[in-house]
């Protein structure tokens, strides 16, 4: 059997000799340097770790580990419980803003916080992940939690293995998935598996934002908007039902410059200027939905937002991916272009003993808000 090691790492730079491709990161994004290092170096605060997981001095495992400050109001906005637990979370955790570490990348949804080598033992590795991540919460202090996210569930088999130290599973919201037939070799073919009520949203969708000119940004469109596009930004997540921190979009500039063509913005501007934004990331045979901004004040008069919503449909079919993951949030809007839920498992700590115990069965009770599923495409 081979013995594992690992090493815990403060930077990016400090990886600098990390055999990425040992893990082939080549087929997965968000595991690559350039990628870590858009994020860490453009988000300064936040605390930003990595787990390396060896075998015989070969690469077998990476976590990434950021650290930020968040309110308890934040972590339940979206969450539906009964008043009296509300009133003892509260209590337990006050008011102020709480220390929490995440093991996985706050910015997005889905499996973005560990990658395994396919050959390798998974639950050997998650347990030696579990002991860092101990290690990491022993030296960070103050310290009142520990998320580890997001994990689908044939990966539960071994993530519960999280459990044994400690961890309580927790449901948070389903990413919203659009799978692509083959045969959908542009945006009139999709529409022609849609059951004519939803054909006609579609239609309805870009007929109404026809006065919008939709242009893709390139790096220098990038920088020179980034002002615009970040206050578009803010102003989205300021009315999303989670969002634990503020990404510096500057994150965007790196990204443009590393994936090019892979990582896209697509602007829409009204009278030269810009009113909503979309960006995405195509990462193997699939393409990602990443943050989103608008102006609310224009959005039902120029259906900004369906609009994005068709154009991220575009983009997947022009890129050829199997499916497109348009992340949480505003689920059943989704679900009327063909989006279906997926569901995610976090793991979720309290760094005391006493209060791990205490918390573990109202965090099970926890329910997510419902929503309608839809079903657009004909039989």
């Amino acid at each position: 059997m081979n013995i594992l090691t690992s090493t815990i790492y403060n930077s990016i730079s400090e990886l600098k000799n990390f055999p990425f491709e040992g893990l082939n990161t080549a087929n997965n994004t968000y595991f690559t340097k350039d990628f870590l290092y858009a994020f860490e170096n453009s988000n300064p605060e936040i605390d930003f770790k990595y787990i390396a997981v060896f075998t015989e001095e070969k690469s077998v495992a990476l976590a990434l580990i950021q650290t930020i400050e968040v309110s308890i109001e934040v972590i339940l906005k979206n969450t539906k419980m009964p008043s009296f637990l509300r009133r003892i979370l509260y209590s337990l955790f006050c008011k102020d803003h709480l220390k929490i570490m995440f093991c996985g990348n706050i910015f997005l949804s889905g499996e973005h916080g560990i990658l395994i080598k396919d050959s390798q033992n998974k639950v050997e590795a998650i347990n030696r992940i579990c002991k860092e991540i101990n290690a990491i919460a022993k030296q960070t202090k103050p310290l009142h939690a520990i998320f580890i996210k997001d994990f689908i569930e044939a990966s539960r088999p071994y993530t519960d293995h999280f459990k044994q130290c400690g961890f309580t599973p927790m449901h948070v919201e389903p990413n919203m998935i659009i799978s692509l037939k083959k045969e959908w070799n542009n945006f009139d073919n999709y529409k022609q598996n849609l059951k004519s009520k939803y054909r006609v949203k579609v239609n309805k969708a870009d007929n109404t934002s026809a006065d919008l000119e939709a242009r893709l940004l390139s790096y220098e469109d990038l920088e020179y908007y980034k002002n615009d596009l970040q206050k578009l930004y803010e102003n989205t997540i300021a009315n999303a039902d989670f969002n634990a921190q503020v990404l510096n979009l500057n994150t965007y500039i790196k990204l443009k410059s590393a994936y090019k063509e892979n990582f896209i913005v697509k602007a829409y501007f009204l009278k030269d200027k810009i009113v909503g934004f979309l960006s995405a990331l195509a990462n193997n045979q699939h393409l990602d939905a990443h943050f989103i901004g608008l102006d609310y004040s224009l959005n039902k008069e120029y259906a900004i937002y369906p609009r994005i919503l068709n154009d991220y449909v575009r983009l997947g079919i022009e890129k050829k991916s199997t499916y497109i993951n348009l992340g949480r949030t505003a689920s059943e809007i989704k679900t009327t272009i063909g989006a279906e839920p997926v569901n995610l498992t976090c793991y979720l700590k309290h760094k005391r003993p006493w209060v791990n115990r205490l918390i573990r069965p109202f965090v099970k009770r926890v329910q997510l808000k419902d929503f309608k599923q839809h079903v657009p495409f004909k039989e």
